[in-house]
């Protein structure tokens, strides 16, 4: 898929922002993907684009770049071409931040039971997810993955309450 410049924005930003998510292949392939999503959702995050996909090596370079001069840059960009893998645009007040705390430590080793991470994760590369660590970086990673046209605008009934 190609690059895009920018995802589409949400509706109302002052109460809302939009994030990347990738169930990735220890994910997919251990069939948390449900289980996953349920908690985004449950917290009260939308899902405003998905897709189930194979990322090509040449995607996985572009996602991982700031990586690229690592020694683990090729394991990264291995792994996650090795199966489909889920990606999510997902939607909230502040959502960023509460999918990192949803996620937990990058390190499963270090993050907290309750966590996807803490619950899911058995080693640092396959650690279930992948979460945008912050708006610009969303902003980069949901260009990657998601064309404008892929967005969709829909209520969820506890949206009234933020």
């Amino acid at each position: 898929m190609p690059e895009h410049p920018s995802p589409a924005a949400p509706k109302d930003p002052a109460r809302a922002e939009r994030t990347f998510v990738m169930v990735k292949p220890d994910g997919m392939r251990r069939g948390l993907a449900g289980k996953v999503l349920a908690r985004y959702e449950e917290k009260g995050l939308k899902v405003v684009a998905a897709r189930l996909m194979l990322i090509s090596r040449d995607l996985a370079e572009k996602h991982y770049e700031e990586h690229k001069a690592k020694p683990f840059f090729p394991e990264l960009v291995r792994f996650i071409t090795s199966s489909p893998v889920l990606v999510l645009a997902l939607e909230g007040r502040n959502a960023v931040q509460v999918v990192r705390s949803l996620n937990g430590a990058t390190k499963p080793w270090e993050a907290a039971p309750g966590t996807i991470r803490g619950d899911f994760a058995i080693a640092l590369t396959p650690n279930v997810v992948h979460a945008s660590d912050s708006v610009p970086t969303a902003q980069r990673e949901l260009a990657l993955y998601f064309r404008d046209a892929d967005y969709l605008e829909y209520s969820r009934t506890d949206e009234e309450y933020y």
